[in-house]
């Protein structure tokens, strides 16, 4: 799910229609029917707003300013690497443009088969610095870490993807990230906000999700919210983009 156009006429019938059970709709084989139907660009993943807009560039501004104000929360123990995993990642535009400039090497995880392919091209200036790492061609909900990686990353990105999940499917992977971060390890998650409930969007089968209800299954997940900002520049007609930063609650 990219930046998505805020219709209010849209929002209303649709959270008086789905309210809290919004996600119940959400279908993976639809999805990835649909993702697999549109151009594997920065124009495809973004659901229009590619290079020719704003968006993109206002994005990774925001990221790389939320990163650096967390600078001092997420510094590295001794013995590890800054291994980063980047879910849902479509072309590998936020490792492209950001994640590998922060991190010793980018894993990457994307089942739409287009997009993979897609991840050759773009990701070839990180694979000739020595930075990416191995790419998983499955969804989340499918997602295990590998055993010699478990309690290794860093840095775990979730951005314009969970709303693909249903809230149990999500919370459940969401654990299994936490077991994945190394000690002071740190979860991103950078989504879509709906204003008043889960919104379901029959178009990519996926759901805004609320602030509320992003707080609520954080907590359910096993993760204490450490900062939050709203990304700023992005075109008014948007849904507001809201950055979480997190880390396992001890």
């Amino acid at each position: 799910m990219p930046a998505k156009v805020h219709d209010d006429a849209f929002d209303s019938a649709a959270d008086g229609a789905a309210g809290g059970a919004a996600d119940a709709n959400i279908n993976y084989d639809d999805a990835i029917a649909y993702w697999s139907s549109v151009p594997a660009s920065v124009n495809g993943v973004l659901g229009g707003f590619g290079e020719q807009t704003s968006v993109p560039k206002a994005d990774i501004v925001g990221s790389s300013t939320f990163l650096r104000k967390l600078q001092t929360r997420m510094e590295c123990p001794p013995g590890y690497q800054r291994l980063t995993i980047d879910m849902g990642a479509g072309i590998g535009r936020i490792t492209r443009d950001l994640l590998w400039k922060v991190s010793d090497r980018c894993d990457l995880l994307e089942p739409v088969v287009p997009f993979v392919k897609q991840m050759e091209a773009e990701l070839a200036p990180v694979a000739q610095r020595g930075k990416l790492g191995d790419i998983y061609p499955i969804g989340m909900q499918q997602w295990q870490c590998p055993p010699e990686k478990e309690g290794q990353y860093w840095l775990v990105w979730c951005q314009w993807c969970v709303g693909q999940l249903p809230d149990d499917e999500l919370v459940a992977f969401w654990q299994r990230c936490r077991a994945a971060l190394m000690p002071n390890g740190t979860m991103i998650v950078k989504e879509n906000i709906a204003p008043v409930d889960d919104v379901f969007d029959t178009t990519d089968s996926s759901v805004t999700r609320t602030d509320a209800k992003f707080r609520q299954l954080f907590i359910e997940a096993g993760f204490k919210l450490i900062a939050s900002d709203v990304q700023k520049g992005l075109p008014r007609e948007l849904y507001p983009v809201r950055m979480y930063c997190l880390k396992a609650a001890q």
